[in-house]
């Protein structure tokens, strides 16, 4: 077969991937060739409507043309420097970004799992040469149901099997406690000066869209910082919006893209991780945030990335959060996140398949009345796919529900009837 001039079927291509690609993924039966907005195309030209906006990166939309021509522009110009040198993009964007969010510093990488590592050398670095804690001894609090990433330090304090089986040896220096229990934390925390950081997801995405309690992030925040350890959120995937706040850390507010400026709303972490929306899903770009008294005991040589702070994820990370504001994209998602859990309730209490719909902002998820183990949120997905809509299960009986923040009512109340007749025929 000529790959390059033969029209290839779906089928042909989800056999060529296979053959010759690791099995680590399962994806959904469909294969897209193009994105616009909040719809993606097939090889067969079939419409459909993304609500997973790839695990919640392509919250300004696929393809939007002010992030992809900031790329193009740069990418005529200088694609790469790395850091032996400067480049004339990057001072820019630390300063946009940091004033965007707060901070004194950002240190740039790539993927949100690089961001997380970052982190954590970061916190435990500080927690030798300014908290004065024994070399190596070092301890991070994380949360039990935890997603992070899969590098093997990340799946070392993972509690899913999938995993972390057979990845052995693991890194040492974590203490895993319950999510949404300050009681754990504080107990975690009680007499144990080697604790340098407490790092957590302010909604648990992976694990099914866990909304913590109100007051939680707020009071674990609290207790970090009169234990003297850092407090560090992973807003790789709630962040940029994505909850109907400008970071799930503001909490459930109607202040939009200002709300990291109200000290009522908005709980400051001492490090703050960003990645997937911080392209608009163009590029790999992730970030690490902090002020200067952290990020000041990273030195020349101690930590970097080829690729990390390069000019086109320089210009498209500024495109991106551009958007994020101008088309004031969190108070949409604050907005239609509410009229969709509104509806999927109403679906929920004419229907034994659905038991319950939780999340913030356009985050959701809805519990199918099954076992983890079943099949049936995949052959729900499947279902819904058939009719045009596309989302996958996460922990055998949720399917989440994200799509781009870019979504008008009329395409919210188009995807809820699609999603209300799928489940009213599934159940005939």
């Amino acid at each position: 077969m000529n790959v390059t001039t033969d029209k290839l079927t779906s089928n042909d291509l989800m056999q060529m991937e296979d053959k010759h690609g690791a099995h680590n993924y399962h994806p959904l039966g469909v294969v897209l060739e193009r994105g616009e907005g909040v719809h993606v195309w097939d090889v067969e030209g079939k419409k459909y409507y993304d609500f997973l906006s790839a695990y919640s990166a392509v919250n300004q939309g696929h393809c939007h043309p002010k992030i992809v021509d900031a790329m193009v522009e740069q990418a005529k110009m200088l694609t790469l420097t790395s850091r032996a040198f400067y480049n004339n993009a990057l001072g820019p964007y630390e300063k946009f970004v940091t004033e965007y969010f707060g901070f004194d510093k950002v240190l740039p990488m790539n993927t949100g799992a690089e961001a997380v590592e970052t982190a954590i050398k970061l916190c435990r670095k500080w927690g030798y040469e300014v908290k004065g804690i024994p070399e190596n001894a070092a301890q991070i609090i994380v949360c039990e149901n935890n997603f992070h990433g899969r590098t093997t330090t990340i799946v070392s304090f993972s509690n899913d099997p999938v995993a972390n089986k057979n990845f052995g040896p693991y890194t040492p220096g974590f203490i895993r406690i319950p999510y949404n229990d300050t009681t754990a934390l504080e107990e975690a925390l009680k007499n144990n000066d080697n604790v340098v950081g407490m790092l957590v997801e302010p909604i648990q995405g992976e694990a099914g869209v866990f909304v913590p309690d109100a007051g939680y992030i707020e009071k674990a925040q609290q207790l970090c910082k009169d234990a003297g350890a850092l407090f560090m959120a992973d807003e790789v995937q709630t962040g940029i919006a994505r909850t109907g706040a400008l970071l799930a850390v503001c909490g459930d507010c109607s202040c939009g893209n200002t709300c990291q400026k109200d000290p009522n709303t908005f709980v400051k972490p001492d490090i703050l991780i960003l990645g997937k929306a911080l392209s608009g899903g163009a590029y790999p770009v992730s970030a690490v945030l902090a002020d200067n008294e952290i990020m000041n005991v990273i030195k020349p040589g101690q930590h970097g990335s080829t690729f990390g702070g390069n000019p086109v994820a320089a210009k498209v990370a500024i495109a991106a959060l551009e958007v994020i504001r101008d088309e004031e994209l969190a108070a949409n998602a604050r907005r239609l996140g509410q009229l969709f859990r509104k509806e999927m309730q109403r679906i929920i209490d004419s229907t034994d398949l659905v038991v319950k719909v939780r999340g913030r902002g356009l985050l959701n998820a809805i519990i199918v009345n099954d076992t983890e183990d079943s099949d049936t949120a995949w052959n729900l997905c499947v279902a819904l796919k058939e009719n045009g809509l596309l989302a996958k299960p996460t922990h055998g009986n949720i399917i989440r529900f994200a799509p781009p923040l870019v979504m008008t009512e009329e395409q919210l109340m188009e995807c809820v009837a699609i999603i209300e007749k799928t489940i009213n025929a599934f159940e005939k």
